[in-house]
């Protein structure tokens, strides 16, 4: 009997024990076969989910975000206690003993179930196993899918749990979940629903976010209200039972009425973030050239912006009010183009709500803001209208008169109609800002960009690609191919200075025919008319065609092209004689850019929209400024001494020639091309530019410390119409521009080389002048040592050279010999005048 009870016992262990080993088998077989292709250790231990990439401005102000998902990262030990112990209490109270897993609670969670017959189902992932979610192939809850992907969630806890610490992976946690309202991890989901950061939150609005993990658009704050607060009590209960708030705070706690920017209780972080504008668009474009698109919206990138906010809306306003001046002058109303059904003006209410749903531009003119608008009524000496977001006053009639149509041909009936949606705004009194009147407004059809930057680091200060972003999002400062036309001569000009010319040489201004394979081209200058022999400084002074032509000709168009292609204005410039008019296309970014050389002395300096990125950890991964800071890890610094910056920038043109051509542009403001319409109190250089049929006009100019160019032309070329020109429409873009940006930068004289030897010449003949004369034709100009131009006389007859005659401080009287370069004697006349003796002889 003994015997049989033993074997009887011993089979049952047997039994167990076999099946324990079998059990024990296929569990290690199942988790070898499922966990075989999921990711190693490493793959874990590298994890970073997607992140908000921010754009501050230089001032530290957040300007514009760019994500996949708006999520923003915060490392774990600067996530307030409260809000992980509000996440731990919710989903995961035993976090910090498991595992990975957790039997306990997936047993709890089935007994519950069991308990219920199926009503109350709970979910037993850990905090572990919600983060490993993001590894699956698949969400499947269900069926077999959904075991197989229980048995991987558990497989990849366990292996995360030796990979990382806890607070690694609360970190993640708290980072990666949808928690409602498009926004993920908390972080985000603080900004979002409480306009706060999270060092800010109170244990209900803590507790508050993590009532969304399981379900994250069951809860809305507004939508489902009584739900959103039965589950935040319920979490602060557990927060309470689990000792991480006392009596008093769980009290204070329930009575929280649940304040939330949804309920308008708080404002957005979105409102107060300006519009997307033209730059941080850019900056998008090309940091996602150069880092990856994937990487710019998802990688949580900080990026440290050049604009300056101030002057970016000097520029915006600056080019509105010129495409607007232009618009108006043709006296055309085309309006929105939108219209509004006849019968959703029979009551406020319906046009009201017809007028919120009309596709127009709404973030025009920010700091003088255009309001969308329906016309009412049209009646003879006025335009009544239902103007969206305002009421109609007496204080503020919503009415337009007659005389602020006077711009446009026709009357109210001929141009409008009950139901035309309109863009207005308000006039007001420049003393005291009161309403004088509604006046109508409409997006030009002309377009241009604007583009400002310091001229010795490249730092964009404005750009502005069109007249509104939001009506249009071609960037025309950066994407617009267009004919730079006459403003690109300073480039033929810079090549001839190096190619041993000087701003008094002379150039014939004749006729000139050339050979095309298209036929005889005769280019002519703007006026139709020709000047003869000129010096140089005139020649870009009045943007002579035929001087440019000639001068190319005369150094070689390859020579040309080499230096438009050395300052960037090109890639590969045709090498044609039309090139050197500016008939080949850039953009308006480049040459800007180009033009800072000149400003700076002839250093390449390369134009950034961004300071300095850094990656989510706050690594510097791109830093624009290069130079050396030689004394900058010195703790201590003599008194009065600061930090020493070395550059190391390459050298683009001769110093001198950068000189004498920001020198002659200079002149091209004081008294040639756009002078009419530059009036600013420091020294400003530049040149204007119109293209054949004026169909673009340019203007680029800069002073010591900022440089900046304006283009203007319709997006399907077409004439702009005669009179129009580089000095018409864009000079006083520019003068309004720089007038800010010179009482923020200052000004002063264009820094002088130490080889520049000033001699007086006559501009208009290019003769050199003695010593002490003045008078509207002397300028002093800049020569290289060694290529001091000598003393010449013309005479009756033609010039005699001087070779030998000695610089002398006045002019030699009537009747003194003097010895010519042919070995003879000639006799100064009544008429003799002065001629300059060069290299290439006397011109």
């Amino acid at each position: 009997m003994l015997r049989f009870i033993l074997s009887f016992f011993g089979a049952i262990f047997t039994l167990l024990t076999m099946g324990a080993v079998m059990g024990a088998l296929t569990l290690g077989g199942v988790f070898y076969l499922y966990g075989r292709d999921l990711p190693t250790y490493e793959t874990l231990s590298q994890y970073t989910p997607r992140m908000i990439s921010r754009i501050y401005s230089r001032e530290g102000r957040i300007i514009d975000e760019f994500a996949q998902e708006r999520r923003l990262y915060t490392p774990a030990e600067e996530i307030p206690d409260i809000v992980k112990q509000a996440f731990i209490s919710a989903e995961d109270k035993n976090f910090y003993t498991h595992a990975g897993y957790d039997p306990r609670g997936m047993a709890a969670a089935l007994y519950d179930a069991v308990q219920s017959r199926g009503e109350n189902l709970r979910g037993a992932s850990t905090i572990t196993q919600q983060v490993m979610k993001n590894f699956l192939l698949d969400g499947s809850r269900t069926g077999v899918a959904g075991i197989e992907r229980k048995i991987k969630e558990i497989i990849l806890a366990t292996r995360i749990e030796q990979a990382m610490s806890k607070e690694k992976i609360l970190e993640l946690y708290l980072t990666e979940i949808d928690l409602g309202v498009r926004s993920f991890g908390v972080t985000a989901a603080s900004l979002s629903y409480f306009n706060k950061p999270l060092v800010e939150l109170t244990p209900a609005e803590a507790a508050f976010l993590a009532v969304h993990p399981k379900a994250p658009y069951s809860y809305h704050p507004v939508n489902d209200r009584e739900a959103a607060i039965g589950r935040r009590n319920f979490i602060l209960r557990e927060m309470y039972q689990n000792g991480y708030i006392d009596a008093n705070e769980l009290e204070v706690a329930l009575a929280d009425p649940l304040r939330t920017v949804q309920n308008g209780d708080f404002p957005s972080f979105r409102d107060s973030l300006p519009p997307r504008s033209y730059f941080t668009d850019e900056i998008r474009r090309q940091l996602s050239q150069n880092f990856g698109e994937e990487e710019f919206f998802s990688g949580g990138l900080s990026i440290r912006a050049t604009v300056d906010p101030e002057l970016q809306l000097s520029a915006e306003e600056a080019l509105q009010r010129a495409l607007e001046e232009y618009d108006r002058s043709t006296g055309e109303w085309r309006g929105t183009g939108v219209t509004v059904p006849e019968q959703a003006l029979d009551s406020e209410e319906t046009w009201r709500v017809a007028l919120r749903a009309a596709d127009v531009p709404r973030n025009i003119a920010l700091e003088n803001r255009w309001y969308p608008a329906v016309v009412l009524e049209v009646e003879e000496n006025q335009l009544r209208l239902g103007i969206e977001g305002l009421l109609d006053t007496d204080a503020r009639p919503s009415v337009v008169p007659r005389e602020d149509i006077q711009w446009m041909r026709g009357d109210f009936f001929e141009n409008f109609t009950p139901g035309d949606v309109v863009h207005v705004r308000q006039m007001t009194a420049d003393a005291d800002g009161s309403f004088i009147r509604w006046t109508l407004r409409q997006v030009p059809e002309v377009q241009g960009g604007f583009m400002a930057m310091d001229v010795n680091n490249g730092r964009v200060l404005a750009m502005q690609g069109g007249f509104s972003y939001e009506d249009s999002v071609f960037n025309r400062a950066t994407q617009a191919q267009r004919q730079p036309g006459s403003s690109f001569k300073p480039f033929v000009y810079a090549a001839a200075l190096d190619s041993g010319y000087s701003p008094a040489t002379i150039v014939v201004d004749a006729p000139i025919e050339i050979n095309t394979p298209q036929g005889t081209w005769r280019p002519k200058n703007a006026s139709n008319q020709f000047y003869g022999p000129t010096p140089l400084r005139t020649g870009i002074e009045r943007s002579r065609n035929l001087m440019t032509i000639r001068l190319a000709q005369e150094i070689g168009i390859d020579t040309v092209g080499r230096y438009a292609e050395r300052f960037g204005v090109y890639n590969d410039m045709n090498r044609v004689l039309a090139a050197s008019l500016g008939s080949d296309e850039t953009t308006l970014f480049k040459m800007v850019a180009a033009y800072a050389m000149f400003a700076n002395g002839g250093e390449r300096v390369e134009p950034t929209l961004v300071d300095r990125v850094q990656d989510r950890y706050g690594n510097t991964v791109y830093r624009h400024d290069q130079r050396i800071c030689e004394d900058c890890d010195l703790a201590n610094l003599p008194s009065g001494q600061g930090p020493r910056i070395t550059s190391n920038r390459d050298r683009v043109m001769n110093e001198i020639t950068a000189y004498q051509l920001t020198s002659m542009m200079q002149g091209v403001v004081d008294r040639g091309t756009a002078s009419s319409a530059i009036n600013l109190p420091v020294p400003i250089a530049g040149k204007t530019g119109t293209t054949n049929d004026a169909k673009d006009v340019w203007f680029v100019g800069f002073s010591s410390n900022v440089v900046a160019g304006c283009y203007i032309g319709y997006d399907t070329p077409r004439t702009l119409g005669r009179g129009a020109s580089g000095g018409g429409l864009c000079g006083p873009v520019f003068n309004r521009f720089m007038t800010d940006a010179i009482e923020r930068f200052g000004g002063e004289q264009f820094s002088v080389p130490a080889d520049c030897q000033f001699i007086n010449i006559d501009r208009f003949s290019g003769a050199r002048l003695p010593n002490g004369v003045s008078g509207d034709n002397v300028i002093g100009e800049c020569f290289r040592p060694g290529e001091e131009p000598l003393f010449g006389i013309m005479f009756d007859g033609g010039f005699a050279m001087a070779a030998d005659l000695p610089l002398f401080d006045e002019v030699p009287r009537q009747g003194r010999q003097v010895r010519t370069s042919t070995g003879g004697t000639a006799t100064v006349g009544p008429k003799a005048t002065f001629g300059t003796l060069s290299s290439g002889g006397l011109y």
